[in-house]
């Protein structure tokens, strides 16, 4: 049986953050309801591929979902509404500061329609603060939460990253609020108000920057490969340095294409390993050995030049022969993995997350799967 078998969700989120977080109910077995307006959720046409068929944009992120149209702005419209709002279990929206409220609807109001209701919002900076009235997307979340900032190199612009952290990151946080409320209103038999904002969720996930903030009040970041002190401020950029106790960094292979990297983390525990395997081929018999990087301090003030070596003995190898090479020795790594590399890993398919599905317009298509795996609860 479905871990949310008998959950409703009536689902008033559009585009990504809300709809991401509503898929993954579903897929643990919940029935969601998606509430849209007469001209349907902006992404059903948005980057079209397909002509007179739903965009992958919405299908991706809605296509297991029940779908309901109804005009807000009519009273029949309300009515239906209000209906809904006595059936569910939970009641999820993203819209615009405000939005809700002028048709009618506040969070009182929900309740006192149906005491035992979990209403679930998503704002780009939440209801309260001087941000609160703000519109925010994807990026202006990456912007505002700290992740562009400290992505990049320190000698070039920010960065966002490629990973929709700032709408599909809320959407998880979403997911976890609601549970948790839900949970609480099946013992109390009262529902509450969720709120996440995309500014917050990203902060959420930029938690070790903030490490290293506060760390710079008291000296320098070792493990960073660009020069950084006490008392400089921000977290910088670093490129890919690893930002964590080991040192990390990609590394480049042959043929030496766009993705023609991997990235290796170098333990504590595995560089003699590690330094015996490649010391030899670089005409370094004693690299093991060698007191500019025997420890992990000398390691870190001698990265650069660790990570030259490194990348001179990668580049007679592809990132798949390199990685064949690295894991006998028990050194943490992976290939950088293009979109087009996972959709024929043979990994990926084996673990369904890229899944083929049919559509009545569109055809065959592939999905990313549920990332979740429960062991009596299959996604759906």
């Amino acid at each position: 049986m479905e871990a949310l078998k008998g959950v409703r969700i009536l689902d008033m989120t559009h585009v990504q953050a809300g709809p991401t977080c509503s898929q993954l109910l579903a897929w643990m077995g919940a029935d969601v309801i998606k509430f849209e307006p007469p001209q349907g959720d902006a992404t059903r046409g948005q980057l079209r591929d397909v002509p007179n068929a739903d965009s992958l944009y919405f299908t991706m992120l809605n296509c297991n979902k029940r779908s309901i149209t109804v005009n807000m702005k009519s009273a029949e419209g309300k009515t239906v509404f209000v209906d809904l709002l006595k059936q569910c279990d939970i009641m999820m929206e993203n819209f615009g500061p405000g939005v809700l409220e002028r048709l009618g609807f506040t969070w009182e109001k929900i309740h006192e329609i149906n005491p035992k209701i979990v209403v679930g919002s998503i704002k780009g900076f939440g209801s309260s603060g001087p941000y609160a009235d703000f519109k925010a997307y994807e990026n202006v979340a990456q912007a505002m939460g700290g992740a562009m900032s400290t992505t990049g190199v320190p000698e070039g612009p920010p960065f966002v990253t490629g990973a929709q952290i700032g709408d599909s990151g809320t959407g998880l946080h979403l997911a976890i609020g609601l549970l948790a409320a839900l949970h609480q209103a099946n013992r109390t038999g009262q529902g509450q108000y969720v709120e996440v904002a995309m500014m917050d969720g990203v902060m959420n996930l930029c938690r070790v920057k903030f490490r290293d903030h506060q760390r710079l009040t008291r000296g320098g970041l070792s493990e960073y490969s660009v020069p950084t002190h006490q008392g400089m401020g921000a977290t910088p950029r670093a490129g890919n340095d690893s930002g964590g106790g080991q040192l990390g960094n990609a590394i480049r292979c042959k043929p030496g294409g766009p993705n023609d990297f991997i990235y290796i983390v170098v333990q504590e525990a595995v560089w003699d390993a590690l330094a015996k395997r490649i010391g030899p081929d670089l005409g370094m018999p004693d690299l093991a050995t060698d007191p500019k990087f025997a420890t992990i301090g000398e390691r870190r003030k001698n990265q650069a030049q660790m990570w030259e070596l490194i990348g001179e003995f990668a580049l007679k190898y592809t990132k798949r022969e390199f990685m064949e090479i690295l894991n006998p020795l028990d050194v943490p790594c992976g290939p950088i993995m293009s979109t087009e590399d996972l959709a024929n890993d043979e990994h990926v398919r084996g673990r369904d997350m890229y899944v083929e599905l049919d559509h009545p317009q569109r055809g065959k298509w592939y999905n990313v799967g549920m990332p979740i795996k429960l062991s009596a609860s299959p996604a759906v």
